[in-house]
């Protein structure tokens, strides 16, 4: 039976298409119906000698059409087989069939149609459940919102699922044409929370796209970078809108040509806005929207003068017609809100999501400061990107000048390949290295201010600060540039002993608390190399690795396995030999020591008179930079590295723990460059042998340190009036 019945599917599947043929093929008819009916003689032998088995290997392939059919048959069928009572009795036509089971869909009675058991699967497969959800999610759905699918597919497509929680506070105000300021920290998505409802406002009251027509939406930025991002951000999220970018350093032809063309949406920076309007080539008359993003730096870099001449001509005085404004920043001190008031209406919108909180900085951000002369600071930043960021990992280092810009980037002791950034570049220039650094064609850019604001480069690790911005906004938006959208990453600042009342400032002004590290020792070396070498190795091909087999057996004969595959790996990573430093200020060819006490220390006098009975006078002489450790149950100290291991033999007390630690332990009072104040002065110096050598014998008596403290204080005092003043020198190079 079986084989009949395979052998009646045959036979409707060899049978002829219907419908008229054409003259050549009704030429050769009868040889061709002479060949299929010699084709199913073959195949009925070949039925009739073979077992079920082997049945689905004589059938033919099947056509799309029978595949559809025999889909539509079984889903019938399945229908059939929920419903016996109703379909009960002879058989039935497919065609009787599929109008009785249409007729069960209508009153009820079936399940869900394919389509939706379809969606559903769907649904269920590549979006994540409701309770999944975190509230945050749930907060930002785009169902929640007035946002057009198409932007929704544009959102997802740069990786937006949801809206951030300052998108979600100011998709109303902006949709509904308030006036508003907002503040959020640093990497929470800004941009979008003002381009997502204005792009979708516009869309709405769309028309018709004329040539020539006036931008409705203007948005100023302080920086070329920071304007170009915005700018592609809108560019990335709309279809029917025309998206400009104006700046300094760039061709004034494409912009004319632009602006000949029409556009809805203008980005810039006020200066090159400003030449357009005076030459009457723009014209900003019809502007519905005003955004300055960065609304403080703006100010602050003596724009304000500029953007009042860019955007008078828009708005009267005390009209509540005036075009709808927006401020972001992720700082807003309160002479901002002052200043800004003369361009907002009656009635404006505040948003703060930062507020009395008392960490300003992103959340996701660890801060960690290291004590470093400046001398040695390159060389220590170089230890520092091998440790925390490695060759694949990417790292910014900011600079306070060009010139220790162009200095830190060409020095030989930065492993990774290196790019500058700062306003002495070609704007051209700057371009191609933001672009090659988004992209990871090098892994280290160093910069000044240029690109501390704004600027969104994924998959930052590693912020380096070379020393304390003297302006607390600064040291929040650098450190912002890692640990965005969520990711972590880690902030390292840069501090010689004469800043650490700077550093202190910081840590006040911007809430947070740094943790004192000590420059990377050698193990930490040893393994962030070995791991870079173990991941390059993964890259040999088994090709080459054949080349080198007769070698690696040589080698390994003569030295054994392990000597040699060490060796080879301490090569690749170019670590032939390792110098230690101190943990305590970075020194090179100094190894930091501890001793732990039996009980608590009320000085380190205690712990020197102890050292001087078990040490020679020689080594005791060669003991610098001695501080109490935290609890006062010991101390620590710098001592040359060829004395280390003559010290440890010499050492036999089994009260009083002699060690070297792996890290800088956490200490009373941290080594400032003088004379620990516990200890007494001899002949009007500070320091001597104890108080951190050369260093600290120089920073003498009271005088020099009511002089240190006063610069520190006039510097915590005066540090706002300076940043003005050198804002205002930088925004000419921006």
């Amino acid at each position: 039976m079986p084989s009949k019945v395979l052998w009646g599917d045959l036979m409707e599947e060899a049978a002829p298409l219907d419908g008229p043929e054409s003259p050549r093929r009704e030429s050769g008819r009868h040889k061709s119906d002479k060949r299929k009916l010699n084709h199913r003689d073959d195949l009925k032998k070949k039925l009739e000698t073979s077992d079920n088995d082997d049945l689905d290997e004589l059938s033919p392939p099947k056509s799309k059409k029978s595949k559809r059919k025999e889909k539509l048959n079984g889903d019938t069928k399945e229908g059939l087989d929920r419903f016996p009572s109703e379909f009960s009795g002879s058989p039935k036509s497919d065609r009787a069939k599929k109008k009785a089971l249409s007729n069960t869909q209508e009153n009820g009675k079936t399940s869900k149609s394919r389509s939706s058991l379809s969606n559903s699967s769907q649904t269920t497969k590549y979006s994540k459940p409701e309770e999944d959800l975190t509230p945050e999610q749930k907060e930002g759905a785009f169902s929640r919102f007035p946002i057009s699918e198409e932007t929704v597919k544009l959102l997802k497509a740069r990786g937006v699922t949801y809206l951030f929680p300052i998108q979600v506070k100011t998709f109303s105000p902006v949709y509904e044409g308030k006036d508003l300021i907002a503040q959020a920290r640093t990497g929470t998505g800004k941009t979008f929370s003002f381009a997502i409802p204005l792009i979708e406002k516009l869309q709405r009251d769309q028309e018709e796209m004329k040539k020539n027509r006036s931008p409705k939406v203007l948005v100023l930025a302080p920086t070329r970078e920071l304007a170009n991002q915005v700018a592609k951000d809108f560019q990335d999220i709309t279809r029917k809108l025309s998206v400009a970018c104006f700046y300094g350093g760039t061709p004034y032809q494409g912009q004319i040509n632009h602006i000949r063309r029409g556009i809805d949406i203008l980005v810039g920076t006020p200066g090159r806005i400003k030449d357009h309007l005076q030459s009457g080539r723009l014209d900003l008359s019809k502007l519905r929207h005003v955004v300055l993003d960065e609304v403080d730096q703006m100010l602050d870099m003596g724009f304000a003068d500029q953007v009042e001449d860019i955007i008078h001509g828009s708005y009267k005085t005390g009209s509540e017609d005036n075009p709808q404004t927006l401020l972001f920043s992720a700082t807003c001190p309160q002479w901002v809100y002052k200043v800004a008031k003369k361009y907002m209406k009656t009635k404006y919108e505040e948003i703060d999501l930062v507020g009395k909180m008392t960490q300003k900085t992103a959340t996701t951000v660890e801060h960690l400061a290291i004590q470093c002369h400046w001398s040695q600071r390159a060389a220590v930043i170089g230890d520092v990107i091998q440790v925390y960021s490695g060759n694949d990992g990417r790292a910014i280092i900011f600079c306070e000048t060009k010139k220790n810009v162009a200095e830190m980037a060409l020095n030989p002791h930065i492993k990774q390949n290196a790019q500058c950034l700062h306003g002495d570049i070609a704007q051209s220039q700057r371009e191609i290295t933001l672009k090659g650094f988004r992209e990871g064609n090098f892994k280290v850019l160093v910069a000044t201010n240029v690109a501390a604001r704004g600027l969104d480069i994924p998959e930052v690790d590693l912020v380096i600060q070379s020393s304390p911005p003297q302006d607390v906004e600064s040291y929040i938006h650098r450190s912002g540039r890692t640990g965005r959208a969520g990711r972590t990453g880690i902030c390292i600042c840069f501090y010689q002993p004469n800043e650490r009342g700077q550093l202190k400032y910081v840590e006040g002004k911007a809430g947070i608390t740094f943790k004192r590290v000590g420059v990377p020792t050698t193990m930490d070396l040893v393994k962030s190399r070995s791991m870079d070498a173990i991941r390059s190795l993964a890259s040999v091909s088994f090709v080459a690795v054949e080349f080198f087999r007769p070698s690696a057996q040589r080698l390994i004969e003569e030295k054994g396995a392990v000597d040699a595959l060490a060796a080879a790996l301490a090569h690749i990573s170019g670590a032939s030999s390792f110098e230690p430093r101190s943990l305590i200020n970075s020194d090179k060819g100094f190894v930091t020591m501890t001793l732990q006490s039996p009980e608590e220390l009320q000085d380190i006098s205690t712990a020197r008179k102890e050292l001087s009975r078990k040490l020679s006078s020689d080594t005791m002489s060669r003991i610098v930079r001695m501080c109490l450790l935290k609890g006062k149950m010991g101390v620590c100290f710098d001592i040359p590295t060829s004395e280390s291991e003559l010290m440890q033999a010499e050492w036999n007390d089994s009260d009083w723990i002699l060690s070297v630690p792996d890290a800088l332990p956490e200490l009373e009072e941290y080594y400032d460059g003088r004379r620990s104040s516990n200890t007494r002065q001899r002949g009007g110096r500070s320091g001597g042998r104890f108080g951190g050598g050369r260093a600290g014998g120089r920073s003498g008596g009271r005088q020099s340190g009511g002089r240190s403290r006063s610069r520190q204080d006039n510097r915590r005092r005066g540090g706002g009036n300076r940043s003005r003043s050198r804002g205002k020198k930088r925004s000419s190079n921006s």
